[in-house]
């Protein structure tokens, strides 16, 4: 084992994604958090509407640019 595989392949911490609406903003997604190392697998799973998409893009650096990401 190398030293870089102690560190996880996915962390994130308090992941919050708003969007703005008639001058508020409203939180599409808030406070995910998760940790994933290598070799493991993770599946999101929640109701359509939920922050899925918008919560992993944003983690992957691909969120709208309408977004404000925090976390």
């Amino acid at each position: 084992m190398t030293s870089d595989m102690a560190e996880p392949l996915l962390a994130i911490r308090e992941l919050r994604v708003a969007f703005a609406r008639d001058h508020e903003y409203f939180e599409a997604v808030r406070g995910i958090s998760l940790h994933v190392d290598h070799g493991e697998v993770l599946g999101i799973v929640g109701e359509s509407g939920s922050g899925k998409s918008v919560g992993m893009l944003s983690a992957l650096g691909l969120q709208p640019k309408a977004a404000r990401v925090r976390g």
